[in-house]
């Protein structure tokens, strides 16, 4: 199986990245990966889609680190190779860490994500509708029992009389961008800075305002779905729980919050069926729930995160599963062909 693992930059990948345990897991498993950077993609006169990939060389690696170290070496070899000839390209990139500097390659791995499905590449998450997925507005599309109540605008006054009818506080972030970036907590009895953080989040475009939710003081879980359901191995689930610390109410763990071993409740399972039906529905094959208490936080299709800390927490290899689902899609669609469209193998 010839994989194709779509990033922001080879660069600035890290040994704990969910896609380097993909990367190691599938090399392991005899198959060949490359990496492709978001400024990697070519469209040849002859209607063909190239890219300047990053081999991943060897066929076996004992760690993450040793898989990095040899891809991003300054003498890493870099091959130009036609993506039709990929089984699958998985599209890993976080278009929100581009969103300042690099505006135009947030949608890249879209649109050039739907040549390569045209092309009988198995593309996924499915890029056509991962388009609908570049800001917060997909979050909406989910069943209101699941999530909490939202306010999106522009306009201040319906900002404050939000903040102000919840007397348990909000939260106000941007609609675009990921990562715990200007997210701020809104009390309704302080409401001394908030003519300050609405103009923060103003410069980005809309407003969101969430109710806040009192159990994320404690953190969140997140849990992996595959193929719509949650990722089991031997009885466990992938997932962990992400705590914030220092009075920081971001548990992001890149915005400083700290991973801990999760536990999958029956509330936790009820909200991922809730939300199985619509990412069947959109060709999404590998997606991160965030949950507080009985809520969902976020939905992430991107570059959905944790495995390293799952597997950590667990000791069971949850990357392993995933390749293992991608064999089986490849093995569907040598028998089928074309007759499924990129959606409806994505999440088979």
């Amino acid at each position: 199986m010839n994989i194709g693992l779509f990033i922001n930059d080879v660069h600035s990948e890290e040994p704990e990245y969910a896609t380097t345990c993909l990367a190691r897991a599938a090399v392991n498993r005899g198959h060949e990966a490359w990496y492709i950077g978001v400024e990697d993609f070519a469209y040849d006169p002859d209607e063909s889609v190239k890219a300047r990939a990053h081999p991943v060389r060897k066929s076996k690696y004992k760690s993450n680190a040793a898989l990095l170290e040899d891809l991003q070496r300054k003498d890493a070899p870099v091959d130009r190779i036609a993506v039709a000839d990929l089984d699958v390209l998985l599209l890993r990139n976080n278009p929100s860490e581009d969103g300042a500097e690099r505006p135009w390659a947030q949608s890249a791995g879209v649109i050039f994500g739907q040549l390569a499905a045209r092309q009988g590449v198995i593309v996924l998450n499915d890029p056509s509708r991962l388009a609908n997925a570049l800001n917060k507005l997909y979050f909406q599309v989910f069943p209101e029992e699941v999530r909490p109540s939202s306010l999106i605008t522009r306009d201040r006054g319906e900002i404050k009389e939000f903040v102000e009818s919840h007397k348990r506080g909000s939260v106000l972030k941007p609609l675009q961008g990921s990562g715990g970036q200007n997210v701020f907590l809104a009390a309704p009895d302080d409401l001394s800075n908030l003519n300050q953080i609405i103009d923060a989040i103003l410069r980005d475009g809309y407003v969101v305002a969430q109710e806040y939710l009192p159990a994320a003081a404690e953190g969140d879980l997140r849990i992996i779905l595959v193929n719509g359901k949650p990722l089991m191995y031997e009885g466990k689930y992938a997932s962990f729980r992400r705590m914030n610390v220092g009075g920081d109410m971001r548990s992001n763990i890149h915005a400083g919050g700290e991973g801990r071993k999760g536990e999958v409740t029956e509330k936790v399972l009820a909200i991922a069926e809730v939300v199985r039906p619509k990412l069947i529905q959109d060709g999404m094959f590998l997606v991160g729930l965030d949950i507080a208490g009985d809520k969902l936080m976020e939905v992430n299709v991107f570059s959905p995160g944790g495995l390293y800390s799952m597997e950590k927490f667990e000791d069971v290899p949850f990357s392993d599963v995933v390749i293992e689902a991608l064999e089986h899609k490849v093995d569907i669609r040598r028998r089928y062909g074309t007759d499924f469209t990129n959606i409806q193998i994505a999440t088979m």
